[in-house]
């Protein structure tokens, strides 16, 4: 029997022990692919089917499944991430776990022995697991799975190489994924990750399907809030060289209210004691001596906050709160307040809940500000915090606890 074999027929957990190399050296992809001639689309063919290395059966609808993780915030702020690649029978029923043989321990090591550095990497970023393993994640969505697609038993190549159906299953995924940015799908729809918007079910469907021409299924966790999404595609031929066309869900139902539905921002975990949840704040320690002059000029009557970062004036605080780069600075009504001044858009009075600057019309008790060197302050700092410098439609979150990008905020008069 053949390294090659043997390597094929290990179990779970031994394949792993190998070394990386010895692997590498026997597991070039290599293999051909049956030769697939006039096939068929997956769930609309007429006529029965026999040959499933052409042809995705049972599972002929396959889904494209993305995550938006909040708690803990997974992944980019400004990308949902992979969930996975799923095969579904026709109706939305589906199967799992469907070769035990081929469950594998060791995805990070096949698909490196496979050379897929840059796959490697991009999983790395793009397809994260809340809970930190993200090898436990991928070998989750490979055995429940990619077991059970068809066209990618070992059987469907020829001159087989062990694990080069799994590498396909990645890499076909990761190739789906990039071409669903739902972030911008939503942002092109003017739906942005907020502490205080709400979006309707028709609202977020509508704009995920616009570019597909095809529906799509959201998911919502328990407290009402988007936490995922389902693109269904029917394949013409096999996963690794067939063709995927959009088609509307198989019958997969949301789980979203119609309206009220919450699309929150990937906050990262401080270690500064959390603010109460609520909108309304209060105006916590006194600020220091140099914040607590009455506000004339800056902060007075009628202005805008433009926003600087890195040296140069960048965009501005719009009426939500959120500091935005592009498009038209929104006013802002500066009130005098005992010690300060309070803060007031169109959204409504302006507040700091769980660290982040919030203007919405939930806010009950305005915070209080001051004014330092020319600055607007909070608790007598002029430093406020986001993730990242925001870009084109991205609205950035702005926090008072730090993050990795510091930015001071400024009034320029109405």
């Amino acid at each position: 029997m053949s390294f090659s074999s043997t390597l094929r027929q290990l179990p779970k957990g031994l394949a792993s022990l190998i070394p990386a190399a010895l692997i590498a050296s026997n597991t070039v992809l290599g293999g051909s692919l049956s030769t697939c001639e006039n096939p068929q689309l997956s769930c609309r063919n007429t006529t029965a089917v026999a040959d499933t290395c052409c042809f995705n059966a049972p599972g002929g609808q396959l889904l494209l499944t993305q995550f938006w993780d909040t708690n803990p915030p997974t992944g980019p702020n400004n990308s949902w991430t992979i969930h996975g690649l799923w095969p579904d029978r026709c109706d939305g029923t589906y199967e799992q776990y469907c070769d035990p043989s081929r469950e594998y321990d060791n995805i990070t090591a096949i698909i490196a022995a496979a050379g897929k550095t840059d796959l490697l990497s991009y999983m790395n970023t793009y397809w994260k697991d809340y809970k930190g393993d993200d090898e436990d994640f991928w070998e989750h969505e490979w055995d429940k799975h990619g077991t059970c697609i068809s066209t990618l038993e070992p059987t469907c190549y020829n001159n087989y190489t062990p694990q080069e159906e799994v590498v396909a299953y990645f890499q076909k995924t990761v190739d789906l994924f990039k071409t669903l940015d739902s972030y911008a799908f939503l942002a092109d729809a003017k739906i942005f990750p907020s502490t205080t918007e709400t979006y309707s079910a028709k609202k977020i469907e509508k704009a995920l399907s616009k570019p597909r021409k095809v529906n799509v299924t959201i998911q919502c966790n328990r407290n009402g809030e988007l936490d995922e999404i389902w693109y269904f595609y029917n394949v013409r031929g096999s996963l690794q060289t067939g063709e995927f066309v959009p088609s509307d869900p198989d019958g997969s139902k949301s789980s979203c209210p119609a309206e009220g539905i919450k699309y929150l921002p990937k906050l990262p975990k401080t270690s500064t004691p959390p603010a109460p949840t609520t909108l309304s704040t209060a105006t916590g320690a006194p600020p220091s001596p140099t914040a607590t002059s009455t506000p004339g000029v800056p902060f007075s009557g009628r202005g805008t906050l433009p926003v600087t970062s890195g040296g140069r004036t960048n965009g501005c605080i719009i009426s939500g709160g959120t500091w935005y780069t592009t498009g038209t600075c929104a006013g802002f009504t500066a009130t005098p307040a005992e010690s300060g001044f309070t803060l007031t858009s169109s959204k409504g009075k302006c507040a700091v809940a769980n660290d982040v600057l919030t203007c919405a019309a939930a806010v009950t008790d305005a915070a209080v500000f001051g004014v330092v060197d020319g600055k607007l302050a909070y608790q007598g700092q002029t430093s406020f915090y986001t993730e990242a410098v925001p870009t084109g439609t991205v609205q950035a979150p702005v926090a008072v606890a730090e993050r990795a990008t510091a930015l001071e905020v400024g009034w320029r008069a109405l």
